[in-house]
């Protein structure tokens, strides 16, 4: 029986890579039901939303869902949506492997990386409370911060301040942490970090903290420890063979991810998955790349292994492994590879988009 699959295309060079990532899944021989969806800038020139409601409608039937990348404006404009998919349907936990591949151009190929990120995804400063300067509702907030914290409160001035609140609970956080010892244990690492600034926010980071260390105690076969976000930046940099699963709150969880990931290469080969009880969406760590849109250029790699991620959520392990096999043996031939993955990013035997996939298939049909 076929795999109900919603494909979202995305923007930028996201349709391109979305056939890519299709193609190899496809390859594997699983039997896909796709449902193709489109939402971002495009979609949203022609319908006036960046997310259609047959997108949501869609996830919440199939419950699985292959995003291709999609352009969130700087600044202004709309909010992610990649955000905005994770709260509404509930995908609590963002699970980013960043692991080396031989044949991967990286500062780092000496080291055995092979790091996963798991990153709550629905509170912290991305819960997306905030409070725009000059608004009256902002100095309201203001004077009231003032009243009530007199020694430490907000010394700016009251009509020039934004202010965004950073809500940590003891709830998510359990669920969080309790996801990153279940992935340890499933997938048989050895270790989980927990990522905090418990030293200065005390009330917020300090009761992530607490509760992580709470939860340990119900995994003394998993080795537990916590390291404070800027010293584990410069860890990652020193010796990131010495770390495993790390467990973090949703703000530095996307910054360390981008960290680790430049580790095994760039965002290029880093995957991810968001992960709810309800569903569950796949997606490449990098953004949609608008200047290559239509450029036959972009490395496919990250949203091919997102979909491999996908594989594996929906049981098929053989078939995960096999794709992973074929990604990693096209990328250590280094032949059909795109620009970024040559020595040289001039190089002129690199290929595109389509023809690295089209390698891939190529050695799964023949494993």
């Amino acid at each position: 029986m076929a795999h109900e699959v919603t494909l979202i295309t995305g923007d930028g060079v996201g349709p391109e890579l979305a056939d890519a990532a299709r193609r190899c899944v496809e390859a594997t021989g699983v039997p896909i039901e796709w449902d193709l969806q489109e939402a971002g800038l495009d979609v949203m020139e022609r319908t006036g939303t960046p997310l259609p409601d047959a997108a949501m409608e869609s996830i919440r039937r199939t419950r699985c869902a292959l995003k291709a990348p999609i352009t969130t404006p700087v600044g202004t404009g709309f909010r992610s949506i990649n955000v905005h998919l994770r709260q509404e349907l509930g995908l609590f936990a963002c699970i980013r492997p960043c692991k080396y591949y031989p044949g991967v151009r990286t500062f780092f190929s000496d080291h055995a990386v092979d790091l996963v990120i798991v990153r709550e995804n629905t509170e912290d400063l991305y819960a997306g409370i905030e409070f725009e300067q000059g608004k009256p509702e902002t100095r309201e907030l203001i004077d009231y911060i003032n009243k009530v914290s007199t020694d430490r409160g907000i010394r700016s001035g009251r009509d020039e301040t934004g202010v965004s609140i950073k809500p940590i609970s003891i709830s998510r956080t359990e669920q969080i942490v309790r996801c990153a010892f279940q992935y340890a244990r499933d997938n048989d690492r050895k270790k989980v970090t927990a990522v905090h600034k418990a030293n200065i926010m005390k009330y917020s980071d300090g009761l992530f903290l607490a509760v992580a260390r709470k939860v340990a105690q119900d995994y003394t076969n998993i080795e537990f420890e916590d390291r404070i976000v800027d010293n584990m930046c410069m860890q990652l940099v020193q010796k990131p063979e010495l770390y495993d699963v790390l467990v973090l709150p949703n703000l530095y969880g996307d910054i360390i991810s981008d960290l680790a990931a430049g580790l095994v290469g760039g965002l290029g080969v880093a995957p991810g998955a968001n992960i709810g009880p309800d569903g569950a969406v796949f997606e490449a760590t990098h953004g949609s790349a608008p200047r290559y849109k239509g450029q036959n250029k972009v490395n496919p790699t990250a949203l091919i292994l997102s979909g491999m991620l996908m594989l594996r959520h929906l049981k098929e392990k053989e078939a995960a492994d096999r794709l992973e096999k074929a990604v990693a043996a096209v990328v250590a031939e280094g032949e059909s590879v795109t620009y970024d993955m040559k020595p040289y990013r001039d190089d002129p035997t690199a290929v595109g988009t389509s023809e690295m996939a089209d390698a891939i298939c190529k050695k799964l049909g023949e494993s």
